[in-house]
């Protein structure tokens, strides 16, 4: 493949941007002396650094290039993963379940599980996690290689080593302090270095109106063909968005995932960290208007045979995640394209760094001085820290080769939130709300939702059972199904648990005391004006989620 092609100012900016970002790295490492620094950032953050650190966290491969393509594949039905896939848990995170997260002093969520279930949960969870983690960090290893490979025409080894080496120098020396401080600035360089992405691509093709009016209407909608499958790019009903996406997939993912929630235990208190995802979530609304816009142009531009663009073919298959790089070397001037280059590369760190913070923390807490070395300093957790990190980078190599094989990232992601967040989130809500629920409930109810969203999904990946079996309607998807599978996944997770605590024996409520609604001291609010409370902003944020949705209906 022939490179896209960089100006010697395109390469300025890049390099400036990679020297500050691992400088970055090397001033914090004189802040990061103890394991709470590595690993929770010391617990000083304001509720805005943590809220732009939270969002940037998942603000990675997986949002730019990977919702980019699906918008391609799918059409305006990708911007479910954003409103109803996303706001309503991000504040249900903040209201409900960061007081009991925040309280505890816990440093991983698996440290949760342990406290509230026992230690089996604990390991299991952080064992499941930990994998989870190593696979969706090959996403932005391979995400960010694609960059390297379409802009520079470096092979896809020497792209994926490179993008690889520069993570790990950065988190290695300070942890999370140094992923936080790097992904808020990622944040706003993806923002001025992308938007302009849709801005020029709404004008060479006339605005909103004639870019929706140029695609069928099944992809130019969000909920009103719904109904029926066959109307919908995503040949998906509303049942498996609500149930699977806005309910097992979303909540799974913004309330148990360790990777996002991280960022809100790195606040100074708890109403700073309750804070946190409700603050996210503005600005989370407003990234359709990047991404599912950019995906939109790149698909009237594809139909138009006078336009010349085209997505990458690799192994005869479209490369749906090319979409945005290809938009970029269309529309932005020399010097500017270094510009969208380096919001890109911004983009997989972040996600990148994200990943291997949460990885080296439960691997340290959970999994090693959990099972291998109870007795370990916290000089020795710190070393054992920075080791985890340049570990998971090597094994994620490994699993970005193997990103490459799937046509689009965003799949592969729902596959893998699917198998380890559905089950979880049932665990959780029932670990969080019910005080009879068990440890030995939990563990089993915890084994059986993994491993039933693990053979539905070789299930219909070998032609075994049909699709419709698993989504129950005609014609169907990939993502259809990923839905489906994580709401089957989450029910038979919360009916065993419930079914085998029933007959289990339970935990005293004394040692429930903190961990459980009902035996939590809540003063939460006491003596703040209701308009500087969490919930104020709470209902705010979900006006307006209503308003978008209607709008968009």
């Amino acid at each position: 493949m022939t490179a896209i092609g960089l100006s010697p100012v395109d390469w300025l900016i890049i390099a400036i941007y990679f020297g500050f970002v691992i400088g970055i790295g090397f001033y914090l490492k004189k802040f990061t002396k103890s394991e709470e620094d590595f690993f929770l950032a010391g617990r000083k953050n304001s509720s805005w650094v943590a809220g732009l650190a939270f969002l940037s966290a998942n603000l990675g491969a997986l949002e730019i290039l990977g919702m980019t393509g699906n918008t391609f594949k799918y059409g305006m039905f990708v911007a479910h993963f954003y409103w109803i896939g996303a706001i309503p848990a991000m504040l249900f995170l903040g209201i409900y379940m960061m007081p009991f997260y925040y309280s505890s002093k816990i440093k991983s969520v698996p440290g949760y599980l342990k406290l509230r279930f026992d230690e089996k949960t604990r390991v299991l969870n952080g064992i499941a996690f930990a994998i989870m983690t190593l696979l969706v960090s090959g996403i932005n290893l391979y995400a960010m290689a694609l960059v390297l490979h379409t802009f520079f025409g470096w092979s896809w080894h020497v792209s994926m080593w490179a993008s690889a080496l520069t993570v790990a120098v950065y988190v290695t020396l300070s942890g999370l302090m140094s992923a936080i401080f790097t992904e808020i600035i990622q944040f706003f360089l993806i923002w001025f270095g992308l938007f302009l992405v849709s801005v020029l691509g709404l004008i060479e093709l006339g605005g909103v109106h004639q870019v929706l009016s140029r695609i069928p209407e099944s992809f130019n909608t969000l909920w009103s063909t719904s109904s029926n499958p066959a109307q919908n790019g995503m040949m998906i009903t509303w049942g498996g968005i609500v149930l699977g996406l806005g309910f097992v997939l979303s909540f799974g993912y913004w309330t148990t995932d360790f990777l996002v929630v991280q960022r809100a235990f790195s606040a100074k208190n708890l109403h700073s960290a309750r804070m946190t995802p409700i603050l996210a979530s503005f600005f989370k609304m407003a990234i359709p208007f990047i991404v599912i816009l950019a995906g939109l142009i790149a698909l009237v531009l594809a139909n138009d045979p006078k336009s010349g663009f085209h997505l990458l073919m690799d192994n005869g298959h479209i490369n749906y995640d090319s979409a945005l790089p290809l938009l970029i070397a269309r529309y932005y001037p020399e010097g500017l394209v270094g510009l969208g280059v380096t919001a890109l590369l911004a983009g997989f760190m972040a996600g990148q760094a994200g990943n291997i913070s949460a990885f080296n923390t439960v691997w340290t807490y959970d999994i090693y001085k959990s099972i291998i070395n109870k007795k370990a300093s916290d000089t020795h957790l710190l070393w054992m820290g920075r080791a985890a990190t340049i570990v998971g980078i090597i094994i994620s190599l490994g699993t970005a080769y193997w990103a490459m094989s799937f046509p689009s990232i965003m799949d592969y992601m729902q596959a893998i939130f699917s198998w380890v967040n559905a089950p979880l989130f049932a665990t959780m809500l029932l670990g969080m709300f019910v005080v009879w629920i068990t440890p030995a409930g939990a563990f089993w109810g915890l084994i059986s939702g993994m491993v039933s969203s693990f053979i539905m999904y070789l299930a219909v990946k070998f032609s075994w059972v049909g699709l419709s079996l698993i989504t129950l309607s005609s014609p169907s998807s990939d993502m259809a199904a990923n839905f489906w599978r994580a709401w089957w996944a989450w029910l038979i997770c919360f009916v065993v648990t419930i079914v085998i605590s029933l007959f289990t024996k339970k935990k005293p409520k004394e040692e429930l005391v903190g961990l459980v609604k009902g035996l939590t001291k809540e003063n939460l609010n006491e003596n703040v004006p209701f308009i500087k409370r969490p919930e104020f902003y709470a209902i705010l944020s979900l006006i307006i989620l209503i308003l978008l949705n209607v709008y968009f209906w």
